[in-house]
């Protein structure tokens, strides 16, 4: 299994997200704005197998710490997810370094079915 980085600002998505990856056998470590994500993602002793972030957050949105993190840290995996249509079509732009952007709500099914094809490449 890997370890993953949950960015999220809503506290009851965060913890629905992480718990429910925590069950599927993956260590999880969290987030709440894409600022704290950046920092956690970049330190030394922290490597992800995946880095699954919102969007739309505080501080620093998903997109801008994607840029940021791809350029710290080349070839990390991420996917972004949003409930938004036009978030959407802006994480367009970052085709080569983002994975794929999983559409708010999501059931527990294709939380687990986006971040298992995710890790898989």
């Amino acid at each position: 299994m890997a370890r993953i980085l949950v960015v999220e600002d809503d506290d009851s998505v965060r913890e629905f997200t992480a718990r429910a990856l925590a069950v599927s056998g993956h260590e999880v470590v969290t987030a709440a704005d894409g600022g704290q994500g950046l920092q956690e993602a970049c330190r030394e002793e922290n490597r992800f197998g995946l880095v699954l972030s919102d969007i739309r957050m505080p501080v620093m949105d998903g997109i801008e710490m994607a840029r940021r993190l791809a350029a710290a840290r080349p070839g990390t995996r991420i996917l972004l997810m949003t409930g938004y249509a036009e978030q959407r079509e802006m994480a367009a732009d970052l085709a080569s370094i983002v994975i794929d952007v999983l559409p708010k709500p999501f059931s527990l099914a294709e939380l687990r079915r986006s971040v298992d094809m995710a890790i898989a490449g």
